[in-house]
């Protein structure tokens, strides 16, 4: 064996540097590497259970220059895959990772295919290492988003999903868990955002595995964002990231200062930060994947099923009855036995009731025969909306009939909605707010059921709004509030002119004698609004229809539109406040953009909230600017004086003085208590004489 051949065999890095850089003039000592690889092999499987670290470097050596001989180790990546298969589970730890980064290699080197690697790694989850598991996870979520980086590959998409579907039905938790977790995180990335994965999560959502089924229906579900957080854990946290960070600078501080030093400190605050800002992040609700349920009522109906013989924890069936209610909102569906078996939770003292009203609110839509609706109006009106109880417990009660009844208004009896409607006096701000906001949602539904004093002032929207039956609609052939558009365009030619004149009396005003030129404006006449008759109403709603027909709408149009619409909510009093208007824009925005109801809605309580720790610490410090530092019992007037032999005993220890201090329990002597009196007269005697 020559000294060259020596030196490559006891530095296989250099070698491998080598081969990349010339494959062909290295080949030779390539095959002998390959053949010292089988030896090593062979040996090995006689005793798989042992680490060989021969083996372990000759593998990575071999996974490091494949791309450069493929002609040569075409049998290589199925001997890899054969020792995964057959010895798993006794592999030594060190060992099985190696041959698994190994086959991560050649399928970067496209030396294996996908399905292959996928098929082996999915069995050796099974294997209990923790390592392991998480590095085929991370492995399998950035191969595919590889390769559908530059273009999809539905072929490979369709072959690996119908894989994914099919570890779904295994009975191994861990393998179950990581390929929904998988298919979960292919669809946040935007790789997998497609019918087919959202139908196959699905079916997880029944799974008999509880953690399966949870993380399923947490899919669907989103982040809980009204969860309150554990102060206590966030300020640990935070406070474990600015130590991390001043001990860092700290260290820094001893030794020599050089560039190099500066920059690993740069690179580890760095860090630090990036730690920090990744778990302030909230993630938000996308709804999106309800949309793409091929059969929401089917799914429904069986989430429903299982909900009723289900044996879970209380928080697995909230999780439930959650996403069936946001399939029923987002889909309009008829599920009428959702809403008895819901009557048994609407009870002030059950636990997370604010949650259960808000899943009734968002299991109600104008669908729903207000037959079934009604009776639960009635149960929270019974249960929650009573003297009996506290005022948040009525606020939340009236809060929760609203919110269902601006998605179902037929659901309201005029009976019931007369009724509520009298708690507008209440002594709590709470209830009374929450009451005339009931009130408010049906001066725009139906103003006729309310009394005649409730009734407001009146609106176009009053006039204009028809009173639909169950089952009727309101489709129009018109955009509603297109009247407007023929006067802003008149408003614009008029303001066009008067500034054409101003500018021609600017231009004419060196050849005057300085006297004023009267320009007419539009914005100088007032015009007062007037109530409208019946036949005023129609002749607007012909111009519109007029207008829809003939007109391609721009943004501008729009937007008139809209604040057209806005004010027909608004008394004629109120017309010209330019305030209100805004405000009334941005709620009717606002509600629009919901598409379900959020658990604030439902507690919105009219009171002031209680400070949190940084609110109240930045309250306290405000506090004392300006103040003297406080201090118990009276100041010295030189802060630099002695003290006296009475306050240095305070701050003695007790041993040192415990023999001068005399128990209460002990009664002085008769003797004892003559010194004491005789002693007291003469002092009294000296001071009289003085």
């Amino acid at each position: 064996m020559t000294a060259k051949a020596v030196h490559f065999a006891t530095n296989l890095p250099h070698l491998q540097n080598l081969m990349k850089r010339d494959p062909f003039s290295y080949r030779d000592e390539f095959l002998k590497q390959w053949q010292y690889y089988h030896s090593l092999m062979q040996t090995f499987e006689l005793q798989p259970t042992k680490y060989n670290a021969k083996l372990d470097e000759i593998i990575t050596f071999l996974a490091q220059v494949s791309h450069c001989y493929k002609e040569d180790v075409t049998e290589f990546p199925e001997q890899l895959g054969d020792l995964l298969k057959n010895y798993s589970t006794v592999l030594d730890r060190t060992m099985r990772m190696t041959l698994v980064k190994a086959l991560i290699m050649l399928r970067n080197k496209e030396l294996i295919s996908a399905t292959q690697v996928l098929q082996l790694f999915f069995k050796l989850l099974r294997c209990e290492d923790k390592l392991l598991r998480k590095t085929i996870y991370q492995y399998i979520v950035s191969d595919i988003k590889n390769v559908n980086q530059k273009h999809r590959n539905p072929k490979l998409n369709a072959a690996l999903q119908n894989f994914m579907f099919s570890m779904l039905q295994e009975t191994n938790t861990v393998t179950v868990k990581t390929a929904l977790d998988i298919m979960v995180e292919l669809y946040r990335r935007n790789i997998w955002k497609d019918a087919k994965t959202v139908n196959v999560i699905t079916t997880a959502c029944f799974s008999k595995i509880t953690k399966v089924m949870v993380a399923a229906l947490k899919f669907f579900l989103g982040p809980d964002e009204s969860e309150e957080k554990n102060e206590s854990s966030d300020s640990e946290e935070e406070g474990d990231s600015k130590k991390k960070a001043k001990d860092l600078i700290l260290g820094h501080r001893v030794g020599k200062k050089s560039r190099k030093r500066q920059r690993k400190l740069d690179k580890a605050l760095q860090a630090v930060n990036k730690h920090k800002k990744k778990k302030n992040n909230k993630e938000i609700f996308d709804s999106s994947a309800l949309h793409l349920v091929h059969d929401p009522q089917g799914f429904s109906e069986k989430l429903l099923k299982q909900l009723e013989k289900t044996t879970e924890r209380f928080e697995v069936k909230l999780m439930m009855i959650d996403l069936i209610s946001r399939l029923i909102g987002i889909h309009k569906l008829l599920l009428l036995n959702f809403y008895p078996f819901m009557k048994r939770f609407i009870q002030p003292h059950q636990r997370e009731v604010t949650r259960l009203l808000l899943y009734l609110a968002q299991g109600s839509h104008e669908v729903v025969p207000p037959d079934a609706m009604e009776d639960i109006l009635m149960t929270i009106a019974n249960n929650f909306i009573t003297e009996r109880n506290s005022g948040e417990v009525m606020g939340v009660g009236l809060n929760a009939v609203r919110e269902i009844c601006s998605r179902c208004p037929l659901a309201m009896s005029e009976d019931l909605l007369k009724d509520l409607a009298q708690y507008k006096g209440h002594k709590d701000k709470t209830v009374f707010m929450a009451a005339r906001s009931l009130i408010q949602l049906y001066r725009h539904h139906d103003v006729k059921m309310l009394h005649r004093k409730d009734r407001g002032k009146p609106t176009e929207t009053q006039k204009e709004v028809k009173v639909l039956k169950y089952g009727e609609t309101g489709a129009k052939s018109f955009i509603a509030g297109a009247e407007v558009i023929p006067e802003r365009l008149e408003k614009e030619t008029d303001e066009k002119q008067d500034q054409e004149e101003w500018e021609s009396a600017s231009e004419e005003e060196d050849d005057d004698d300085g006297d004023w030129v009267d320009v007419h404006h539009s914005s100088d006449e007032e015009t007062e609004e007037k109530d409208e008759t019946p036949e005023e109403v129609a002749e607007r709603q012909k111009i519109a229809e007029e207008v829809s027909s003939t007109r391609i709408m721009t943004d501008e149009d729009f937007r008139a539109i809209s604040l057209q619409q806005i004010s027909k909510d608004l008394p004629f009093a109120k017309r010209a406040a330019s305030k209100a208007r805004k405000r009334k824009r941005e709620e009717m925005e606002e509600k629009q953009n919901k598409e379900l109801p959020s658990l604030g809605d439902i507690e919105l309580v009219h009171k002031k909230k209680a400070h949190d720790r940084e609110s109240r610490l930045a309250t306290v410090m405000a506090g004392r600017e300006g103040r003297e530092k406080f201090a118990h019992g009276p100041q010295k007037l030189n802060p630099f004086a002695s003290t006296s032999n009475k306050q240095k005993l305070k701050k003695k220890a007790f041993n040192m003085v415990k023999h001068k201090i005399r128990s209460g329990k002990v009664k002085r002597s008769f003797r004892e208590k003559q010194i004491a009196l005789r002693n007291s007269l003469l002092k009294k005697s000296k001071k009289s004489k003085f």
